[in-house]
């Protein structure tokens, strides 16, 4: 499995990157493993402001479905649209097209309670 360094991860398995004040944020390639075939990505969202750890949507797979954890606080601007129409690209390219949301965030300095890709290694056992 694959975890880029540049990015920070949450113990409910997001992925958060962040240039400036801007966020992306989707799940991990360990969570869409778990998951499994990934079939519908509900955010409703776009315009809230929410908290570190709110919940911002919810991804719909063959056999469950997930919550979705904001990793810190701000705003969501966008929400990645390709994936009403192509929501496998989360299984299929979770840090490149399967992304969920880009947001304004509230306080940058958030981010550096997150885990970073060898902290995550090892909270899933890797």
């Amino acid at each position: 499995m694959e975890f880029p360094v540049n990015l920070r991860y949450t113990k409910d398995h997001e992925w958060i990157k962040i240039e400036g004040n801007t966020a992306t944020v989707g799940v991990t390639d360990f969570a869409q493993h778990e998951l499994g075939d990934i079939v519908f990505v509900d955010i409703d969202a776009v315009g809230k402001p929410l908290g570190a750890n709110d919940i911002f949507g919810t991804v719909e797979a063959v056999k469950t479905v997930s919550d979705l954890y904001l990793p810190v606080g701000g705003t969501i601007t966008e929400v990645n649209a390709d994936l009403e129409a192509h929501p496998e690209s989360v299984n299929t390219d979770p840090y490149g097209k399967g992304w969920m949301v880009k947001m304004t965030v509230d306080n940058p300095a958030e981010v550096d309670g997150l885990l970073d890709a060898a902290a995550y290694r090892q909270l899933i056992g890797e």
